[in-house]
């Protein structure tokens, strides 16, 4: 995630930091140009590669999910525990951001991941609008779409 690293770094620096960081803004700050992606796609039928840091923070994101799920699914997960989680997601997302190294097309669809993730931890946190359990959601899905899109041997998928 280099190209861009220093521009998502700020973004993700000010959403740790308790800064409100839009998802419009998240997801202006992962686009690269005009050509970018906008849907996530495979490599010619095959999974984007990726590099260690990025597998080991997106093992530690769906950890970090998968014990909440069913309080989450239960409507049990208290607005402090939300919060909470949605502030560790932020610091997966900044450690992804700064650790990544992709080369520039599978980062590209990185990118649109890591601006789910971050819209997901920023209404679980409360700084946007919506159902905190919406965030959770869009944080799962992010999370199992990396998966999907992703080269990450043994990788499994939240349920």
């Amino acid at each position: 995630m280099k190209p861009y690293g220093t521009l998502i770094a700020a973004v993700i620096i000010a959403a740790v930091a308790g800064g409100t960081v839009p998802a419009a803004m998240a997801a202006d700050a992962h686009s690269h140009a005009a050509g970018a992606p906008t849907a996530l796609a495979l490599d010619h039928g095959k999974r984007w590669t990726t590099d260690a840091p990025l597998r080991l923070r997106m093992s530690e994101l769906r950890a970090l999910m998968a014990p909440k799920l069913a309080a989450v699914h239960a409507g049990t997960l208290a607005p402090a525990e939300y919060q909470a989680l949605g502030a560790e997601v932020e610091a997966k997302v900044a450690a992804i951001v700064a650790e990544c190294k992709l080369p520039p097309a599978a980062d590209a669809m990185l990118h649109l991941i890591v601006a789910d993730l971050v819209a997901g931890a920023d209404v679980m946190q409360g700084k946007t609008p919506g159902e905190r359990a919406e965030g959770a959601h869009r944080v799962v899905t992010a999370v199992n779409a990396y998966g999907r899109y992703f080269n990450h041997a043994g990788w499994k998928p939240l349920g």
